[in-house]
C-alpha cells in the first residue's frame, strides 16, 4: 500500500465529511469502528494488490448482536471501496454478509407528543415540533440555517449533501417566527453563543421534554411518527419517501407499517371490482 492505514483512514474521514456531508457523530462512529477493526484484521500484500483478512476480526466480534456486527463490517467495506478509488487494489477475505432482521420503528402517538409539549420551554417546543412536522433527521435540524427557511417551505440538506424542500405547516411557521423573534439567532436556527447547537444538545432537549411526561423518546422516533401519520392518512409512499429524503422507497416501507384494517380499507377503495355488486362474476 502507498500509505499507512492510519493515513488512509484520516483521508477517508475527510472524504466522508466534505464529499458525503456526514455528521460529526457518524464520523466518530466510522473512526472508532475502523480503529477497532484494524487491530485484528490481517493485512497481506499480494502480487495483485492487498488482502484484508477479516476472519480474526469476525471471530473477535462474533458474540455481538447481528445488527452491530453488520454495521462494523459495513464500515470496513466502505473503507475498502474508498481505498480502491485511491488506486489501491483491495480484496476482502471472509466478507460474508450478515443477515439482519428488519425491525419496525415505534412511532409516538400524536396525543403523547401533544401532552409532552405542554410543559416544554420555547426552544424545546420548537425542536420537537420541527422534528415531528417536518420529519427531519437530528443532523438536518442541527444544520438548518435561517436562510433555508421561507414562509411555506424549508430547504433541507440531507445525507450526501442532497437537498429537498419540505412544506412548513402554518402552525409550525408561527411558532418558528415567535422563537426567532425571542431568541434572535444569527445564522443557524438553533444556536448558543452565536454557534450552532450540536446534535447531542438537540437530542438532549428532546429527551428532557418527554422525560417530564414519563416517556422515553428519541428524535428518530419523531421522524418515524411523521412518516407514519402521513402514510396512515393516505399520502403516497413516493411523496413520503421524497419528503424524508430517502434514496429508495424500500427504506420508507421499513419506516412505516400500515395496519391490516387500513390496508383492507385502501384496497376496497382502490380496486375496481370492490365497487361492483357481490354477483359480479
Amino acid at each position: 500500500m502507498k500509505k499507512s492505514i492510519h493515513q488512509y483512514k484520516r483521508s477517508f474521514l475527510i472524504y466522508l465529511e466534505k464529499a458525503r456531508g456526514y455528521s460529526d457523530l457518524t464520523l466518530k462512529t466510522y473512526d472508532e469502528a475502523l480503529s477497532e477493526a484494524f487491530q485484528s484484521i490481517v493485512i497481506e500484500e499480494k502480487a495483485a494488490g492487498t488482502l484484508f483478512d477479516l476472519m480474526p476480526y469476525r471471530i473477535k466480534i462474533a458474540s455481538l448482536k447481528q445488527k452491530t456486527i453488520a454495521k462494523k463490517l459495513s464500515a470496513v467495506r466502505s473503507f475498502a471501496e474508498y481505498l480502491n478509488t485511491q488506486g489501491e487494489h483491495i480484496t476482502l477475505k471472509a466478507d460474508d454478509s450478515i443477515k439482519v432482521a428488519k425491525t419496525l420503528p415505534k412511532p409516538i402517538p400524536h396525543e403523547h407528543i401533544m401532552e409532552a409539549l405542554q410543559t416544554a420551554q420555547t426552544d424545546e417546543r420548537l425542536i420537537v415540533i420541527m422534528l415531528y412536522t417536518l420529519g427531519l433527521r437530528i443532523s438536518e435540524l442541527a444544520n438548518l440555517k435561517l436562510e433555508d427557511i421561507e414562509n411555506e417551505w424549508i430547504r433541507v440538506v440531507g445525507k450526501g449533501n442532497k437537498q429537498r424542500d419540505v412544506p412548513l405547516l402554518a402552525s409550525t411557521s408561527r411558532i418558528l417566527r415567535e422563537y426567532v423573534d425571542e431568541m434572535r439567532p444569527k445564522k443557524y436556527l438553533f444556536e448558543k453563543n452565536s454557534r450552532k447547537l450540536s446534535e447531542n444538545s438537540l437530542r438532549y432537549s428532546v429527551t428532557k421534554v418527554f422525560k417530564r411526561a414519563a416517556l422515553k423518546v428519541t428524535p428518530h422516533q419523531l421522524r418515524h411518527s411523521y412518516a407514519t401519520v402521513l402514510l396512515n392518512n393516505n399520502a403516497r409512499i413516493a411523496d413520503v419517501s421524497e419528503l424524508l429524503g430517502h434514496s429508495s422507497m424500500a427504506t420508507t416501507q421499513i419506516y412505516t407499517k400500515l395496519g391490516s384494517a387500513l390496508k383492507m380499507q385502501n384496497y376496497n377503495k382502490a380496486h375496481p371490482l370492490c365497487k361492483e355488486t357481490d354477483d359480479t362474476f
